[in-house]
């Protein structure tokens, strides 16, 4: 399950679980330490301190191997891991709900899964001497192995294997227009541009030269670069999309006056999808978390608590202005364009009349916070990889087997990116699909952890937010699923 954090011991004991549980590899991790029974030890004392310490194997391992972070390195984790390319789709969620609701639906949204966030960063400590460093070790501590991994494992995949899948097919795309753009119509430079496999190669290849960084804490300043970039390119897109002439003919109605009812409804939670896409990065909260020291005096909480007031406050400086500025410039002719619909009808209306310097700057933007974004989702798959390899072996991994591992996950992921090249266009159902893990798992694990009075307040409000969060998370699915089928999908396999 968790990380036991070890204070002043004569005697280690396992923890008692029940015999169905006794053969799981987490729960053999877990362990208490007994301290000794003499009264004048004083366990707060500055020598105690130092004997508070992680398990052996967690500083094996690329999360936790440094526990030396602070407010500033997560709060640049917050940033760059929260915002991203999926907040360019946010004009097309209001697009289908209009000012009103689109105002409202984002606002309940920003403020349900900041409520989860906080959620997760008191449970990263919620027993004394234990952290759950790991979304997935929380999610087995509160349902238990087999609900826990069938629960959250398929979230968790996606959200972390699928992010860097997705940073490459963006990332390649990006690298293709960058190019077209240095270009500008000359026929010799555009003759040896690269093909779509080719720029998904080198962005992968970049950003797997960058991965080699040990730790997650040892990416701070890459995260750093990147939530710059972010807030640099989604500030640039909105103020000039305001400050230039609006497309004639635009509408912010809903133009659906042909559709059925059905369809109607079916854009409605397709949006709220949308929207629940873009609040991504709640399986890399604990992770982050995890890199902040802690001990008996003084947890990582109130550090934790800092940086995500602090990071959130940016992205929703950022997110608000993308959809709000976005909507009122295009209306409901922003196309979703496997997920940047803003930057896409921005580069086409606007990008003539721009110049080169500024599409240029732009596109340049994106594509590093593409590659810092990478290392950041990636570092949690390597922290997978090498858990595997850490049990089995009893040691640390060596540098070649490290260098290796991620050289294996970097080729899969291309390889990936390469054979679904359209994933970006499944946003809509992939939202729906991962929504739980954000809006609706942190609520019932604080259920399970803390065991508020049943049909309290806390109780109801957590278990409401929760079983709402289940129920919009099977009619989103419904939806989207009911929409692919219904338009059909430009399925173009190996044909970046």
């Amino acid at each position: 399950m968790g990380e036991v954090l070890e204070l002043t011991s004569s005697q280690v004991m396992p923890l008692a679980t029940s015999p169905s549980d006794t053969s799981t590899e987490a729960e053999a991790m877990q362990t208490i330490t007994i301290i000794d029974g003499d009264p004048s030890k004083d366990i707060t004392s500055s020598t105690s301190l130092q004997g508070y310490q992680h398990n052996p194997q967690e500083a094996w391992l690329p999360i936790t191997e440094s526990r030396n972070g602070n407010t500033y390195f997560a709060t640049f984790h917050l940033i760059c891991s929260g915002l991203g390319w999926q907040a360019l789709s946010l004009p097309i969620a209001f697009a289908s709900l209009g000012w009103t609701w689109g105002i409202i639906c984002l606002s309940l949204a920003f403020a349900w899964q900041l409520y989860t966030i906080f959620i997760l960063v008191r449970l990263h400590e919620a027993n004394l001497g234990i952290r759950y460093s790991r979304y997935m070790q929380l999610a087995i501590a509160s349902f238990g192995p087999k609900l826990g991994n069938w629960f959250a494992l398929f979230p968790i995949i996606y959200n972390s294997g699928g992010a860097c899948i997705l940073l490459i097919i963006t990332g390649g795309g990006t690298l293709d227009i960058l190019f077209k753009t240095i270009c500008d119509g000359d026929a010799t430079c555009h003759a040896k541009s690269l093909t779509g496999i080719e720029w998904y190669l080198v962005f992968a290849c970049v950003a797997l030269l960058i991965a080699q960084l040990p730790n997650l804490n040892s990416v701070a300043w890459v995260s750093l670069i990147g939530a710059t970039t972010a807030v640099l390119y989604s500030t640039l897109i909105w103020v000039l999309s305001i400050t230039k002439d609006r497309p004639i003919g635009i509408s912010y109605g809903q133009s659906d006056e042909v559709k059925s009812n059905m369809e109607k409804f079916s854009d409605v939670l397709n949006a709220l999808g949308i929207i629940a896409l873009a609040f991504k990065g709640h399986n890399v909260i604990l992770e982050i978390q995890g890199t902040l020291p802690s001990s008996p005096k003084q947890t990582s909480y109130k550090s934790m608590c800092t940086g995500v007031t602090i990071s959130y406050i940016v992205i929703a400086m950022c997110q608000y202005p993308l959809a709000i500025a976005g909507f009122w410039a295009y209306g409901n002719k922003v196309p979703y364009s496997g997920g940047q619909g803003f930057l896409t009808l921005f580069s086409q209306i606007h990008g003539p009349n721009s110049s080169k310097l500024m599409m240029t700057s732009i596109y340049l933007l994106v594509l590093v916070n593409c590659l810092c974004t990478f290392q950041v989702y990636a570092m949690v798959v390597f922290d997978n990889l090498e858990v595997r390899y850490t049990s089995k072996k009893n040691q640390p991994c060596p540098k070649w087997v490290r260098t290796f591992l991620r050289i294996f996950y970097g080729g899969l992921a291309f390889f990936l990116s390469v054979t679904f090249p359209f994933l970006r266009r499944l946003a809509p159902l992939v939202g729906g699909a991962t929504l739980p893990l954000t809006f609706a798992y942190p609520c019932f694990m604080w259920i399970a952890m803390k065991k508020p009075r049943p049909n309290g307040l806390v109780w109801f409000i957590n278990m409401g937010l929760g079983c709402f969060g289940i129920v919009l998370t099977i009619l989103i699915v419904i939806a989207a699923t009911w929409t692919l089928a219904d338009n059909g999908l430009e399925a173009n396999f190996y044909k970046p």
